[in-house]
């Protein structure tokens, strides 16, 4: 194989589960050594997420970020801090003195993505990183994505979900067969026509069932405002979505075109330079 990750990337892999897709984010964040072959041009500062993030510590989520944040050069204060504001951001259930190990699966992943963004990374390495997230804190990993790419930072991600992948991701590269090749993102090329779904509770008050709207195909972005949820989808697919709301008993309030999923792509034309490269 042969990867290129440069400044400014924002890079998904994609491959079937055993295929390696770990393995290789492990060898991009200096985690594992290939069996052979190089990694050259690694930054210093490199954020990353694994796949499994097991918290079983006593100590609080912000005092488990207080200690990374020393770990890596800060000053107890500005870690405490730093940490402090990214579990607020990403609207920790419990807050920022949450045991670690009292959280979910999904608000352990939220202290998972903080360690790694504590210290702006040059490279951002994130294993099925939306994984267990909900959905106000799917938007804001997006927005992480975006600050470190606008940054001049490379971000490099898996998920399993191509609407995921189409939305984010500027590039792809795809693992079949032990092989990895590049392919083309929308980003890349032609933007992907998404839509915007305004979902409601229903008028006569009825209770809609909960739905996993990210199981659903071609959704990108799904966010609860009080009675409403907002959706971004894959035009494609938002039929099928609207149709799968009205049989959970919620209401359409308002269907609209938004364009593509290109979102915000700063950084996108800044200097490029090696952020890592493997070959083996």
């Amino acid at each position: 194989m042969d990867m290129k990750v440069s400044a400014g990337d924002v890079v998904a892999v994609v491959g079937t589960n055993g295929s390696g897709k770990s393995t290789l984010l492990r060898i991009l964040a200096g985690l594992s050594r290939p069996t052979s072959g190089t990694v050259s041009g690694r930054p210093a500062a490199i954020g990353y997420v694994p796949d499994r993030f097991t918290a079983h510590e006593r100590m609080s989520s912000v005092s488990y970020l207080t200690h990374m944040g020393r770990i890596r050069g800060m000053s107890t204060s500005a870690a405490r801090a730093r940490g402090g504001d990214l579990l607020t951001r990403l609207a920790l259930v419990g807050g920022p003195d949450a045991p670690l190990r009292t959280l979910s699966k999904g608000n352990a992943q939220k202290v998972a993505l903080a360690q790694a963004l504590l210290v702006r990374p040059d490279l951002l390495v994130l294993d099925e990183p939306w994984s267990g997230l909900d959905a106000s804190a799917h938007g804001v990993l997006g927005e992480f994505i975006d600050d470190v790419a606008a940054d001049g930072g490379a971000v490099v991600f898996t998920d399993h979900r191509e609407a995921i992948t189409e939305t984010h991701a500027r590039s792809a590269y795809a693992i079949t067969d032990g092989r990895v090749t590049r392919r083309g993102g929308h980003r890349a090329g032609a933007p992907a026509p998404m839509a915007e779904l305004v979902l409601t509770v229903p008028a006569d008050g009825a209770v809609p069932a909960e739905v996993d709207w990210y199981a659903l195909p071609g959704v990108a972005d799904a966010a609860r405002r009080g009675r409403h949820v907002v959706l971004r989808v894959a035009r494609e697919h938002s039929d099928t979505v609207l149709l799968t709301a009205l049989q959970h008993r919620w209401s359409v309030d308002a269907v609209a075109g938004v364009g593509s999923a290109s979102g915000n792509a700063a950084g996108a034309d800044a200097p490029r330079t090696d952020a890592g490269s493997a070959a083996r």
